[in-house]
């Protein structure tokens, strides 16, 4: 379930270090049991990154709405559920060769991820979990 996020700390998630924002990211994702990225109807945005196509992903559908623009204008925040994440998204985008770019800024800066390394870490966090 969404959480509310009020524009200050909108503003602060958004301001954080790169690697910073990746971890939050983890963090809230898995919280929350949601990924949030942009999409019409059947296309999703993409984003190129270190010379690869990756799905732009925040923990927030805000974030995510903060980025339709442009290009995205006609994008709409959508929710991924962690558990469709986990098993569908991040292995099919492993074997199609996309990457993730986490929490992009407005500058479009953000940590760029394999989808397994992603899916291996975001793993383990849940599993520590249980214990």
């Amino acid at each position: 379930m969404t959480y509310s996020l009020d524009n200050a700390a909108l503003r602060e998630a958004m301001s954080l270090p790169a690697d910073e924002r990746y971890d939050y990211f983890v963090q809230h994702a898995i919280a929350h049991n949601e990924i949030w990225s942009l999409a019409q109807g059947d296309d999703w945005a993409m984003l190129r990154a270190d010379e690869q196509e990756c799905l732009p992903v925040w923990p927030h559908p805000d974030m995510a709405a903060a980025w339709a623009r442009d290009d995205w204008a006609s994008f709409k925040p959508t929710v991924i559920s962690l558990d469709v994440w986990l098993e569908r998204w991040l292995p099919g985008m492993s074997d199609d060769g996309s990457g993730v770019a986490v929490m992009p800024d407005e500058h479009g800066d953000s940590v760029v991820v394999e989808a397994d390394d992603l899916q291996q870490s975001m793993i383990a966090i849940l599993r520590a979990k249980k214990k």
